[in-house]
């Protein structure tokens, strides 16, 4: 199968070595101009792995597109739309795009599949989201892990499953697009309030953070009209230890630079995905105070210490509501 992958930074690049180790004709693409593609174009290589003489690096937007049966898609969130704009020049008809970041549109509250829909005809392209737990420092070793693909289209993701799955990543396949998506996104979010508990010290608390986050997520999913117990998933839950813990996860060491003063330099996704989810909250009268906390210290100047106090004072209430 003829694989472009858009975007050749850290999770890109992992894509593009992976597909071609597992026998997939790929492309590798990115700006001209951009570091992390000047790199790969001139090196073969970057901070994490090394491409093989077969990937093909090329920053030929137009080629790239028209070459591929399926388009990976692996850049910041945020720019979704403006590139989206750039790819639908070309014909997509009977192709395929997979979204492989995970983040909420902060302007509109969109999910990402649903600003890919405002730029191609539906019944002519089909649109997945490929999303769950992993590391390139950990795939590259030969550590396997599970992840997900969803879309609402069940031939694409069956089909993707058996394409990309291997011994080193097993895929599943989706059953909630809605909740694959906002899972997905919001454990960033998760990531970055963990990082602040461990910038504080307070590592011991990152479990009730687990439980608690991922329940609020599951009511926002809900809400939405996904399947709450998604967030209990591969997207969301099943990604926690990558993003909670992992010395590698961008969020998590966002949220700890924050703590101790310092700048932190790299893509942390879920810094504009807590904008999103508080906006989503309103609209959906969905009671998120996690993400909610984290929204007023990155945003509102809060300090973390009086965030965690307000948490601890919020009123008294059973851990789950029991139907009888």
């Amino acid at each position: 199968m003829k694989v472009s992958v858009l975007g050749c930074g850290r999770w890109g690049s992992c894509i593009a070595w992976y597909l071609d180790k597992i026998g997939h004709e790929v492309l590798s693409g990115g700006l001209p101009d951009a570091p992390e593609f000047k790199q790969l174009k001139t090196q073969m290589h970057n901070d994490y792995l090394e491409y093989p003489d077969s990937i093909e690096v090329s920053s030929d937007l137009e080629y790239s597109v028209k070459r591929a049966e399926v388009i990976v898609i692996s850049i910041s969130a945020q720019h979704l739309r403006e590139y989206m704009a750039d790819i639908a020049k070309y014909d997509l008809k009977g192709k395929t795009i997979v979204l492989c970041m995970k983040g909420v549109e902060v302007t509109t509250g969109k999910r990402l599949t649903e600003v890919v829909g405002e730029f191609i005809n539906k019944d002519e392209t089909n649109v997945a989201v490929w999303v769950g737990p992993g590391h390139p420092q950990d795939y590259v070793k030969g550590v396997p892990n599970c992840m997900v693909i969803d879309s609402n289209n069940d031939a694409t993701k069956e089909m993707l499953v058996n394409e990309f799955s291997s011994s080193l990543i097993r895929m599943y396949i989706g059953t909630d697009l809605i909740g694959s998506e906002i899972g997905a996104a919001a454990k960033n979010v998760i990531g970055i309030v963990a990082g602040m508990l461990d910038g504080l010290g307070y590592q011991s608390l990152k479990g009730a953070l687990m439980a608690r986050g991922a329940h609020e997520i599951s009511r926002l999913i809900g809400k939405l009209g996904g399947n709450p117990l998604s967030a209990y998933g591969l997207c969301h839950l099943g990604d926690y230890e990558a993003t909670l813990f992992s010395k590698w996860s961008h969020n998590r060491m966002y949220g700890e630079a924050y703590v101790n003063g310092n700048k932190f330099e790299k893509l942390a996704e879920g810094v504009m995905t807590t904008k999103a989810l508080v906006k989503l909250s309103e609209e959906k009268n969905v009671d998120m105070p996690i993400v909610k906390a984290c929204y007023n210290v990155l945003f509102e100047d809060k300090k973390v210490e009086d965030a965690i106090d307000e948490l601890f004072d919020r009123k008294v209430k059973r851990e789950f509501k029991i139907k009888k």
